[in-house]
């Protein structure tokens, strides 16, 4: 089934889009969601080098119904919040199309993954557009390519950061630098690294890397006991 990665830009109108483009230090990350018809209830995460300013825009947002602190630590916390303005999550609904979490939202703009038929991606795509959402298509991914790892925009940034130095010993070159470098926002261009570097790092475990359990399957074999001695 193919996978779409999607970058949506929010309406202004919306909360999500007011505090989002207000606090451009803060991140937010979008870890579950259930629209109902009238509201929607999400669990976000919020990291950001002060909270207090941007969880007092949402309180004081008159979109946002509720907003109640579930965990927090120093430059992190997660709420639970219901909203009369679930335009992303009410789209997805009409289109019968769930969104992987978590969904990444950051000056105004959401980064979505989703599984779906073609037809029903077009669907999505009329949704978006009923809700006034716009929006471009970063990468649409097929069955036929499962070799495909990363988004474009990631595989670029993971090359210039090889090529800038960041990975180098001493470091060639500042987290800071590299997102001058590309044009991102330093917390966009962490996020969209830590993604990529996630992806390469479990693909590179599987493909590579003995699972421990066979490590100690193969230490407890008489094969390997009597080679010992």
């Amino acid at each position: 089934m193919p996978r779409a990665e999607l970058t949506v830009d929010l309406p202004e109108r919306t909360w999500i889009h007011q505090v989002t483009t207000t606090h451009a230090d803060a991140t937010f990350r979008v870890l579950a969601t259930m629209p109902t018809d009238d509201v929607g209830f999400a669990l976000v995460e919020i990291t950001a080098p002060e909270l207090e300013p941007a969880i007092r825009s949402m309180v004081e947002n008159p979109q946002i119904n509720d907003i109640e602190p579930l965990q927090q630590s120093a430059g992190r916390v997660v709420v639970q919040i219901e909203t009369t303005a679930p335009l992303l999550l009410l789209s997805a609904q009409a289109s019968g199309i769930p969104i992987e979490p978590p969904v990444l939202i950051q000056e105004g703009t959401a980064e979505i993954e989703v599984r779906a038929s073609h037809d029903r991606l077009s669907t999505l795509g009329e949704e978006l557009d009923r809700f006034g959402l716009s929006y471009t298509v970063e990468a649409v991914h097929e069955d036929t390519e499962p070799d495909r790892l990363l988004s474009q925009r990631q595989a670029e940034l993971l090359l210039t950061a090889v090529e800038c130095g960041y990975y180098d010993t001493p470091r060639e070159c500042s987290l800071t630098e590299l997102a001058d470098a590309v044009g991102l926002a330093k917390s966009t261009c962490s996020e969209t690294l830590h993604r990529a570097e996630g992806r390469v790092i479990r693909r590179f475990t599987e493909q590579h890397l003995v699972p421990r359990g066979d490590i100690e399957a193969q230490t407890d074999s008489p094969t390997m006991l009597s080679n010992r001695t």
